[in-house]
């Protein structure tokens, strides 16, 4: 691999950078997923309120507009919770919390191992890799049959 590999550790990095490093990508990668449940929790919701629109049509047709009524007057368009639709606490968790932690995982990675992302995994994959293996090639350009 050249010198100027992107997930090569660059020179004086210790095991215990890449190790921590590796551990803060980890951790932002389990942030990832978890703002994805929030994005379905914010997409379920919204699907779930518009639903709403036909059960209020569906028991007005039934005979129940009393029922009809309370549907729309204190379910639909209801804050999740106080002052907030999903779309808000999806932006708030964005601005207070996702984002801070993208931007600090992004500095740690340029100061302390000048920018080359996942070196922890890269090293694991050369570690467990059959050498001269077609399907175990240590990059995607890597030679094929």
């Amino acid at each position: 691999m050249a010198d100027d590999d992107p997930v090569r550790r660059p020179e004086g990095v210790s095991d215990a950078t890449v190790e921590a490093l590796g551990s803060l990508s980890k951790s932002l990668e389990t942030t990832e997923c978890a703002r994805g449940h929030l994005f379905a929790f914010h997409q379920h919701t919204g699907a779930a309120d518009f639903e709403l629109d036909r059960a209020v049509e569906l028991l007005r047709a039934a005979g129940h507009p009393e029922w009809a009524e309370r549907v729309r007057a204190e379910i639909l368009g209801r804050n999740v919770i106080p002052g907030h639709w999903t779309f808000q606490i999806v932006d708030a968790y964005d601005r207070t919390y996702y984002q801070p932690f993208r931007d600090l995982e992004r500095a740690a990675v340029e100061r302390l191992a000048e920018g080359r992302r996942h070196l922890y995994e890269a090293e694991l994959k050369e570690a467990r890799r059959t050498r001269d293996h077609p399907d175990h090639t240590s990059r995607p350009d890597g030679p094929r049959p």
